[in-house]
């Protein structure tokens, strides 16, 4: 996971008919290979190829579906040779080996390993690196009322937690980023005060990835429909760099990679991850706790 510069664009291909920005424009296989080559070339650094939408509101698709969806496309662009990291963007075990068979190298699990008991020994087991994001609840009910005293630390230990059930199952901690899931299971201050306190995030120690992409706090902060949040999310993008975030996962590859070349020349803070001997060490199951 090392990149040549302190941060990392991540191109968003949804292989659905019902995701919030582009469903059903990719829905075909064809058409998904064609758009994960146009984001490489726009300068994407990992492509994240989804089949099933995890919005709020989405129903989960079986894995069979996932598989049907996603393997035809990652097989297409891996054969092209690109040397960019395919991601699988997926709550399930199944679809994470077939992804990888296919010729992913990155698994991207939403539900931060709650969905499905053998994910974490899956990822052991295919030696990739991981996703673990931070979320509450279901797609379909997480919206409903979602509460916190402190949502910045209640966050942090709950993915410290979902981390060290990761490593248990034998995950080298080189091979783990962190999201604390915006918009999943948060309100709009839920995620306002989340991304004003994301540094306590990036001091966990892993590699931070964001996905703040036209994300409807952005709306509801601006007033814009989803077509039109592009400055709002490259707004987000800047605050959440300069707190330690280093891997951007986005709709608008081209003109996000374009914003943080600028953004890191003229020196923002940044964060191209932290070295493993400032990371925070975990211990055994009956030593866990949030260490941060």
């Amino acid at each position: 996971m090392e990149f040549n510069k302190p941060y990392a664009v991540m191109g968003i291909v949804n292989v659905t008919a019902d995701s919030f920005y582009d469903g059903g424009r990719y829905a075909d296989t064809a058409a998904a290979v064609e758009h994960s080559l146009r984001l490489i070339g726009d300068g994407a650094d990992i492509i994240d190829i989804g089949g099933s939408s995890t919005r709020p509101g989405a129903m989960l698709s079986t894995p069979e579906s996932e598989i049907a969806r996603v393997v035809p496309v990652i097989e297409g662009v891996a054969r092209c040779g690109t040397g960019v990291p395919i991601s699988v963007d997926t709550t399930w075990s199944a679809t994470a080996k077939a992804a990888i068979e296919a010729g992913a190298s990155w698994v991207n699990d939403v539900s931060g390993g709650r969905f499905d008991p053998n994910m974490a020994a899956a990822v052991a087991d295919m030696g990739c690196a991981v996703v673990v994001m931070h979320s509450r609840g279901m797609p379909d009910t997480m919206q409903d009322g979602p509460r916190y005293a402190d949502v910045v630390g209640e966050v942090a230990c709950e993915l410290a937690a979902a981390v060290e059930a990761f490593w248990q199952a034998g995950v080298s901690t080189d091979n783990i980023i962190v999201d604390p899931g915006f918009g999943f299971a948060k309100s709009v201050q839920h995620n306002i005060d989340l991304l004003d306190g994301l540094g306590k995030i990036a001091s966990m120690g892993f590699p931070l990835l964001v996905g703040v992409s036209r994300k409807s706090f952005i709306g509801a902060i601006t007033g814009r429909h989803v077509d039109e949040r592009l400055s709002g999310s490259l707004a987000a993008a800047a605050a959440a760099y300069g707190r330690g975030a280093s891997i951007f996962r986005v709709h608008d590859v081209r003109k996000t990679a374009d914003f943080l070349k600028v953004l890191a020349a003229v020196g923002g803070v940044g964060a191209a991850g932290v070295s493993g001997a400032e990371r925070v060490c975990f211990g055994s199951a009956a030593d866990a706790e949030c260490r941060i």
